[in-house]
């Protein structure tokens, strides 16, 4: 788990939900039942938190920002490996303190696909079926995770490298390349 940097404007948001929450129990103790009042201040304890949060996780998706600068990919055939190399640039406004990285290999081999590949039939096997050679995954991904300490200022790179495994079965392979910074 990976701690999430605040800045100025994830402090504000807090505070001001803070005083929404204040201000909504304040309204709510206004009323002669207690029962009321314990309900009308849990009500707006439940909408203030769910608030919070969704405006946290719009703050971070929308402020901390990064992509990827001149990216490498070489495919090793000696011991079929994949590796992607490049920089990490923070095209946000605020510092970043953590990337993570995710690639993902597919098969585009179309000669491969035959019947039975994407749904397999429930039904018992009685007379023994030709499929039974043991499957090969058509998609390979690896996450990685990139801590900055001190944080990722705005504008500024650092270098990457991820290696994976590339079977030799893979002909004509799609490589997706996404980045989540916080």
């Amino acid at each position: 788990m990976h701690i999430i940097y605040f800045s100025i404007v994830h402090w504000l948001l807090i505070g001001f939900f803070i005083i929404f929450f204040i201000a909504l129990s304040l309204l709510s103790a206004q009323a002669k039942s207690t029962s009321v009042v314990l309900g009308g201040i849990f009500a707006s304890f439940l909408v203030t938190t769910f608030m919070g949060i969704l405006g946290i996780v719009i703050l971070e998706k929308y402020t901390k920002k990064g992509e990827f600068v001149k990216l490498q990919e070489r495919r090793i055939l000696f011991n079929e490996t994949f590796m992607v190399s490049g920089y990490i640039r923070n095209v946000g406004r605020f510092p970043v303190n953590y990337c993570k990285v995710d690639i993902k290999i597919i098969n585009n081999n179309r000669k491969e696909y035959s019947k039975g590949t994407f749904f397999k039939s429930g039904g018992f096997d009685i007379f023994g079926g030709k499929d039974k050679k043991l499957a090969k995954p058509n998609t390979i991904e690896k996450v990685k995770y990139f801590t900055y300490k001190p944080a990722l200022k705005s504008g500024y790179m650092q270098p990457f490298s991820i290696v994976m495994k590339y079977p030799g079965y893979f002909s004509g392979a799609m490589v997706i390349k996404k980045i989540y910074c916080h």
